[in-house]
């Protein structure tokens, strides 16, 4: 299992983490068996938006031996109440959410607590204003959160939130059709038929500078709906062809500051399938090939940093040369630890020699050697 950092938090979590989904409704024998593989093959983080209290008890005892080596990242504003889960502004209901939820996980702390599901900029601006983000910051100055987090399907909503200052983690909707769609506050338009019938082209601006302002700020991701909710994984999917699930975790893993793709998995076989990324070949998690062949999608022009470039016979690494320069290009100057990084690479873009060979092999049709001759001016070498 690869581990990488979340942002600047400075947790390490796989990069396959568990949603909650598939632990709804069901057995502490079915819950043990899932974390038992999970644990075997060295997952170590999971999400849980879901308050329900029975599902909390099962993981919270599943996990109870490893509590200090597992990242918890649960939700703030979601409430038990009739019997079902329902999101709630209510600061009293936050309250006593958080409390119940604690115990019946049976910890003291939480990892990440997550401000859940700030599709709007009304919400966001009511969290703020009724004192929930205000609550999230006292229990991270007693400890019983360790880092503050916002969830969202939103990037428009998500920018103005990570731009605040006020949240160390971003969970957000990450995958290959959702990237191509403007914000909305209707998060089921992610989803609708009619979103994906005019031909779509490239990576929408506002998520493609979600992604890299987070990458800038030390915002870490944690992605959700990287298979759509399944539907990408079938010709149903809104593309129009089927992806796999390495093609889906390695697109969400590829995008600046994403750390871990939270699989909500049902069965083993399902949660196999997410790990078995850890083992999968280059050619399995290549998704180029697949992007290039959907019918009303279009990436030209657009660098998908998925590697196809490679290998160069300077050694220069094309992909995350030009993954510093966006992140520049987005600032509107060269952030230190960008500058850092770009310092640390063993080939730069100045040792291009312009032999077009990249270019040759790129599927989006990416003018490469433009792209070095910026970054030389860029970053002076």
């Amino acid at each position: 299992m690869v581990y990488r950092e979340l942002g600047k938090t400075g947790l390490k979590v796989s990069e396959i983490g568990l949603g909650c989904e598939g632990f709804i409704g069901k057995s502490m024998e079915f819950t043990d068996e899932l974390f038992a593989l999970a644990f075997e093959h060295g997952v170590n983080c999971m999400d849980m938006y879901s308050p329900n209290p029975d599902m909390q008890s099962r993981v919270g005892k599943a996990i109870h031996e490893k509590r200090g080596d597992f990242v918890l990242q649960a939700h703030l504003c979601t409430e038990w109440k009739n019997g079902q889960y329902q999101a709630t502004r209510n600061l009293d209901a936050v309250k006593t959410a958080f409390y119940e939820q604690l115990k019946h996980l049976d910890t003291d702390y939480l990892d990440i607590g997550m401000i859940h599901y700030v599709d709007s900029m009304k919400t966001w601006e009511e969290v703020k204003r009724n004192g929930i983000l205000q609550y999230a910051q006292e229990l991270k100055a007693q400890g019983k959160i360790r880092h503050i987090g916002m969830s969202s399907h939103n990037p428009d909503v998500a920018l103005e939130a990570v731009r605040s200052g006020a949240i160390e983690v971003l969970m957000f909707s990450v995958n290959p059709c959702y990237d191509l769609l403007p914000g909305d506050e209707d998060v089921e338009k992610l989803w609708a038929g009619e979103s994906y019938e005019k031909p779509l082209f490239n990576l929408e601006p506002k998520r493609e500078e979600l992604y890299e302002t987070c990458q800038r700020l030390g915002i870490g991701i944690t992605v959700m709906k990287a298979f759509g909710g399944g539907e990408l994984l079938t010709d149903a999917s809104p593309a129009g062809k089927a992806l796999t699930v390495a093609q889906c975790i390695h697109y969400a893993l590829t995008r600046p500051a994403a750390a871990t793709v939270l699989s909500g998995v049902h069965s083993k076989e399902q949660l196999m399938d997410s790990i078995h990324y850890e083992y999968a070949s280059e050619e399995e998690k290549d998704y180029a090939a697949v992007f290039t062949s959907f019918p009303k999608i279009s990436w030209q022009g657009h660098c998908m940093y998925c590697g196809h470039c490679a290998p160069c016979p300077k050694g220069i690494e094309v992909a995350a040369v030009t993954k510093f320069l966006n992140l520049s290009r987005a600032q509107g100057e060269v952030p230190e630890t960008v500058r850092e990084h770009y310092a640390a690479l063993n080939a730069h873009a100045g040792d291009c020699v312009e032999c077009g060979a990249c270019e040759k092999r790129c599927p989006f049709g990416v003018t490469v050697r433009e792209n070095m001759k910026t970054a030389k001016e860029v970053f002076g070498r």
